[in-house]
């Protein structure tokens, strides 16, 4: 019988046997380049929803749905020259079902493979609609439940070589360019040692990118100049803070992407050279430096928090409740609030930014990193945003929509959900911190709070360091965002056009001083 008979029907099978049959039709749909079967594969998904599916069985179906998604939306940018939309309903759901399938509880017990497939094919659709820092970290994933995963290797390779193009001069993008060469010539390694563990035919693919590197970059100059070493036997980051931050992935460096070395050490992140019309100060420039500075306070106040053992000198004596549901309370705990706080802050800000630097118009009381994408009281994205081709910038809108779009809300990391309920709460009601959570507490009891936002220490000092991470991103896809602004503006000068040069100094250390 034919399996995929207009009249085939899902009922009478068995749940292993529908996924089974699920996947050979978005396999042969893809091959046979099918809308028509993809599309039913797709409903025999949504069939697949109304029955109670063991956690295994979830964890296929969300994955088989998302590769269905991949093939529409990858056909439907093709046909109809959507690429450079911003939103995508596809690619939405794809990211969505990817991570449904890793939130799933079985998905740790589901084969190691098919884990594997699943985080390479969700760093694809982030790095896709531009949220190629975060991508990067879920191929290291990926990669540290199986080295040997190539196709997650070649794809971060190809990943590096987009991000290194991403920035506009100076060391950085050929040093991008050394790891990614690196990541592709283990990834073709790997691929004569597992040749099972993805595609073949890609070979040709990858080894063009190697040999574009290798005719476009001097590669042992390269490593010469930086003695790049990328094990971190060598490392010599002078303290536990600097060392924590590299490891952490929480320097303001965009090397700090690529692997644990030293020249990732710093916070380097800087504006690109901008032009601007004769007599106009660029004073996105002085904001800048405050967003930074935000950030690596905000930093370092939580590794104070999370490394504080004593009780500090200011809380001797405050005289405080035992209220009997284990409070915790102290300095470290404050200074927890203060930089998840700190940090939150930072994104309305960027938007405060963007307003500026893109000239937008929107009126300075209505911008928010909520608002700013879409036009007042309508779905729809601003031509200003919809009609451009800037990859970084996507990305930032995209991860805006991890704190905003209900649609994220249950898929998004644990970590990372609440967020924007938690600052609400933190800086306009009422946040009560515990040292631990109480198990199955009696909501009747009359000691329970139910007037508080309520947290484990732990978990404050979890959604904080996500939240750092999230606006370290935030930080990077901005400027990476006015790097590829900054080259269109420039592309657009008439050829006659006189340019004069200003060069500021940097600010020095000595001078970070209140007096």
């Amino acid at each position: 019988m034919d399996t995929f008979d207009d009249d085939f029907k899902l009922d009478p099978l068995s749940d292993l046997d529908c996924l089974r049959i699920i996947g050979v039709a978005i396999d042969k749909a893809r091959d046979d380049d099918d809308v028509t079967l993809n599309t039913r594969a797709l409903a025999w998904c949504e069939e697949l929803d109304a029955r109670p599916l063991s956690g295994g069985h979830a964890v296929m179906r969300d994955y088989f749905r998302s590769n269905a998604l991949a093939f529409a939306g990858a056909r439907r940018r093709s046909e109809e020259d959507s690429a450079w939309e911003w939103d995508q309903e596809e690619l939405q759901k794809q990211i969505y079902y990817l991570r449904r399938a890793t939130r799933c509880q079985e998905y740790e017990q589901a084969d190691l493979l098919l884990q594997c497939q699943i985080l390479t094919n969700l760093a694809g659709a982030l790095s896709h609609c531009g949220r190629f820092v975060e991508a990067s970290a879920v191929w290291t994933e990926a990669l540290r439940k199986n080295p040997k995963f190539w196709m997650a290797r070649g794809n971060r390779g190809s990943s590096l070589m987009d991000y290194a193009r991403a920035h506009n001069d100076g060391p950085h993008e050929p040093i991008f360019m050394w790891f990614a060469h690196r990541e592709l010539e283990q990834m073709l390694s790997d691929m004569d040692e597992e040749p099972t563990l993805g595609d073949q035919g890609l070979r040709s693919h990858f080894a063009s990118k190697i040999d574009h590197i290798e005719r476009h970059y001097k590669l042992e100059a390269i490593d010469e100049a930086f003695s790049l070493d990328a094990s971190g036997s060598n490392l010599n980051v002078g303290d536990e803070y600097r060392h924590w931050c590299l490891f952490s992935g929480l320097y303001l460096n965009t090397l700090n992407d690529i692997a644990p070395i030293e020249l990732a050490t710093h916070d380097d992140l800087d504006l690109p050279s901008m032009v601007t019309k004769l007599g106009k100060a660029p004073v996105v420039v002085g904001f800048f430096n405050q967003l930074k500075q935000e950030f690596v306070s905000a930093r370092w106040l939580y590794f104070e928090a999370v490394n504080s053992d004593e009780v500090h000198d200011s809380d001797l004596g405050v005289y405080l409740y035992n209220t009997l549901d284990y409070p915790a309370y102290g300095l470290a705990v404050e200074k927890l609030k203060i930089s998840f706080r700190m940090a939150y802050s930072i994104l309305d800000k960027i938007a405060y930014f963007l307003n500026q630097y893109l000239d937008l118009g929107i009126a300075k009381n209505k911008v928010s990193f909520r608002g700013i994408w879409k036009e007042e009281k309508s779905s729809t994205v601003r031509p200003e945003f919809n009609a451009s081709k800037n990859w970084p910038l996507r990305g930032l809108y995209w991860l805006s929509k991890d704190l905003f779009e209900p649609e994220f809300a249950d898929v998004t990391d644990p970590d990372a959900q609440g967020l924007s309920k938690l600052r609400n709460h933190l800086e306009h009601k009422y946040v009560k911190v515990q040292s631990f959570a109480i198990p199955n507490p009696d909501t009747s009891d009359m000691w329970f709070d139910d007037f508080a936002y309520s947290l484990t220490i732990d978990e404050l000092e979890r959604r904080t360091l996500r939240l750092l991470r999230l606006v370290r991103a935030a930080l990077i896809y901005l400027i990476l965002g006015m790097h590829a602004e900054e080259r269109r503006r420039h592309d657009e000068l008439p050829t006659d056009a006189l340019l004069g040069a200003f060069d500021l100094i940097p600010f020095e250390d000595e001078r970070k001083r209140r007096n």
